[in-house]
């Protein structure tokens, strides 16, 4: 079983951002959707972990979290938070992406 770091630190990443929203704004929105897409980013590094092409709740998570901080970085041009996790959420769509892509491996 391979563990998959790179969801793992992902879905901590997405988590810590709604908590430093909430920190330095007092954004409860930021708090709330950070732990959710978090746990959702969390349980989908999980699911990849126990099987490589068990992808869609990873997938589904940063694939939602790509339109909704892109949109949020093209409206107001600011790197910070927006994209970041814009960026972040994107590269984690293309290594999903590729890992559907790969043929399975023969034993």
């Amino acid at each position: 079983m391979t563990v998959d770091w790179v969801g793992y630190g992902y879905g901590t990443l997405v988590a810590s951002g709604g908590v430093i929203g909430y920190v330095k704004a007092g954004s409860v929105p930021s708090l709330a959707a950070g732990l959710l897409f978090g746990g959702f980013a969390g349980f989908g590094a999980y699911q990849v972990s126990n099987d490589p092409k068990n992808v869609w709740v990873s997938l589904a998570a940063s694939g939602a979290l790509t339109g909704i901080m892109g949109k949020r970085f093209y409206g107001s041009r600011k790197f910070m938070p927006a994209g970041l996790m814009a960026v972040a959420s994107a590269l984690m769509v293309g290594k999903l992406s590729l890992a559907l892509l790969q043929k399975p491996v023969q034993s």
